[in-house]
């Protein structure tokens, strides 16, 4: 019986700007089973993508390159290029020695909820009325107002 090969789903993006402009790459799934089954999720993958950058794209095109694709956006001054890439995976340091390499793709990362902040008391109008020595109210008196938030 022969051992089922897993792959690797990388995605290589640019990202940043001017002298901060670098790759990342992630792997963004597993895939286990044949290199043509690996491929054609990768190609719906590719094909599904939306780049961070150009915002406003004037084209798009993708291109199959040997063990994958490559993804060519025209911006209105540059072009942006986003790899993707099907590779064996032969080791990853994640997975325990007894179950063999960790196949699971990773766990999508908790959505974070910001929680509103408590709403501000309206003054009343002796705060609002309230002056300094100097005759400047001691509160703003937009301070509490609902339509500001």
């Amino acid at each position: 019986m022969s051992a089922v090969t897993t792959w690797g789903l990388v995605v290589e993006t640019t990202v940043g700007a001017a002298e901060r402009k670098h790759t990342e790459a992630t792997v963004v799934a597993h895939v286990e089973g044949s290199r043509e089954e690996a491929l054609a999720e990768l190609e719906r993958r590719a094909r599904a993508y939306v780049p961070t950058h150009p915002f406003n794209h004037k084209r798009r095109r993708l291109l199959r390159d040997g063990d994958g694709f490559l993804l060519v956006v025209d911006g209105a001054w540059r072009s942006y290029l986003t790899r993707f890439t099907v590779a064996e995976l032969l080791e990853d340091s994640a997975a325990s020695r007894e179950s063999g390499p960790a196949v699971a793709d990773p766990p999508a990362p908790e959505p974070v909820v910001e929680e509103s902040p408590p709403p501000h008391p309206r003054p009343t109008p002796e705060q609002l009325a309230e002056r300094d020595e100097d005759g400047v109210p001691v509160l703003p008196a937009w301070l509490g107002r609902p339509d500001l938030r």
